[in-house]
């Protein structure tokens, strides 16, 4: 038998479910400072894309861009920062985060640079919105 999806606790802990696309779930960080949006293959045990089968890393690949396409659409970014790193989180996530000039770690790595700033109900619903269309 097969092992079951099961989202890495940090995930849970630190994201909102937004949408469930073909192969990823769709997760948006609980910090309003920057739309960040990650990208989690449902599939179990997976640390690495190569851990994908080769349409399955083609198909992740063709949600990223269309992600990276609709945030682009959405917010118009000065850059968008596409990385999956997992250092800290070994669960196979590709982070999206929308970059402005004018945001509060501006050049920098967002990571640990300031604490987060959950989102209030009326932006969430603003976000979640974007998908809602999308689907």
């Amino acid at each position: 038998m097969a092992a079951e999806f099961v989202l890495a606790p940090e995930l849970a802990r630190d994201c909102i479910d937004v949408a469930d696309w073909p192969l990823c779930k769709v997760l948006l960080m609980n910090d309003s400072q920057y739309p960040w949006f990650i990208l989690v293959p449902r599939k179990a045990g997976l640390k690495e894309s190569i851990d994908l089968t080769e349409s399955e890393q083609v198909l992740l690949m063709q949600e990223s861009a269309k992600l990276s396409h609709l945030l682009r659409a959405v917010f118009s970014p000065d850059k968008l920062n596409v990385a999956a790193l997992g250092n800290m989180v070994p669960q196979l996530h590709i982070h999206h985060i929308v970059r402005f000039k004018n945001d509060v770690a501006w050049p920098a790595p967002v990571w640990g640079k300031h604490s987060a700033v959950p989102y209030e109900d009326a932006q969430l619903e603003k976000l979640k919105s974007i998908f809602t269309k999308e689907q």
